[in-house]
């Protein structure tokens, strides 16, 4: 689609009027959800681009936005970020992309606004960020926070219920019979969010199935990389009484359980069942196919975005925005 894509396209494709195509795209003014959906959509469709140029010589700011995740090969993250492209570029904004590798120096760095001074906002979806040195240092760039809480931070965070879907994924695992339920992506390090909330979830199911949490089925691990999780699951097949189901706080350690099972040339689910977390594309496409938590990643996107918009424009609101997850039942499990 050439630039000369304007307002009055995007309108008459929706159905509404120009001012309402601006409101929806600039996040002012008043209209239905509705409205909204069927304005993005043909912003998406027709490939509208708002004038920046007239809009950074008004505002004084350059419309780029910074989107900061620990990697980009893992495909839950490469995923969100094409969906924070397309919001970035329904209003108008640049979104540079960068990988923090999960360092908490470098997500420190971020989080206090320590980057290019071109970049009007920071969205940081941090693994073991320290926000309490964060909190305490402060931030001069305006700053959302994606994925999971720990600490209290006065800026605003976009998540999903982690300890509630882990839950939901465990006692989806008891109703199938499962007792001997095996949890990988417990991680030791300080600030493991991600392992604490969903570690959680799960050990509630549990304890209102009266079973007993075990440590021995819960092995370390340093990442949430494939390898990791084929190691972990060989050492549990190896025990005395091996776990008869594996939940994943990850689609990619999922898959690397499921190799490590077809390696004993044990059968899923009759054997052991396996459930992943994020429902990354290729998760409808493992042998068989992965039973995940789907996390909204469209709506991620778009609440921390709108968020991010919003503090740049000087509304700051430290609301903890929740967005909606469901569990994708498949064959795995």
């Amino acid at each position: 689609m050439d630039g000369a894509v304007g307002l009055r396209q995007v309108a008459e494709r929706a159905g509404v009027s120009m001012r309402t195509v601006s409101n929806v795209v600039r996040g002012t003014g008043r209209f239905s959800e509705a409205t909204r959906e069927r304005v993005m959509l043909a912003v998406e469709e027709l490939g509208y681009r708002p004038n920046t140029a007239a809009r950074r010589l008004r505002t004084g700011r350059s419309g780029v936005l910074l989107l900061a995740v620990p990697e980009l090969t893992m495909p839950y993250f490469a995923e969100l970020a094409a969906h924070l492209l397309r919001q970035a570029a329904a209003h108008g904004c640049t979104l540079l992309v960068e990988a923090t590798g999960g360092r908490p120096e470098a997500e420190l760095a971020l989080a206090l606004g320590q980057t290019d001074p071109m970049v009007d906002g920071v969205v940081l979806s941090p693994l073991a960020l320290d926000d309490e040195a964060a909190a305490r240092a402060g931030s001069k760039t305006p700053l959302v926070l994606l994925g999971e809480r720990v600490h209290d931070l006065p800026c605003p965070h976009v998540t999903i219920d982690n300890t509630g879907a882990a839950r939901e994924a465990t006692e989806h695992l008891l109703a199938r019979g499962r007792r001997r339920i095996a949890v990988l992506g417990r991680q030791t390090v300080a600030h493991a969010a991600t392992s604490a909330t969903r570690l959680a979830g799960h050990r509630q199911a549990l304890d209102q199935a009266g079973i007993a949490y075990d440590e021995t089925l819960a092995p370390a691990v340093a990442a949430y990389h494939r390898a990791d999780a084929a190691a972990a699951v060989r050492r549990l097949l190896d025990l005395p009484e091996p776990p008869d189901a594996v939940f994943c706080f990850a689609d990619a350690m999922a898959e690397g359980a499921l190799h490590a099972v077809r390696e004993r040339g044990l059968s899923v689910p009759g054997d052991i069942a396996v459930v992943g977390f994020d429902d990354v594309e290729g998760a409808a496409y493992t042998a068989p196919p992965l039973t995940t938590v789907a996390p909204d990643k469209p709506e991620l996107a778009r609440l921390a975005v709108n968020a991010l918009l919003d503090q740049i424009e000087g509304r700051v609101d430290p609301s903890v925005l929740i967005a909606g997850h469901r569990l994708v039942v498949r064959d795995s499990s």
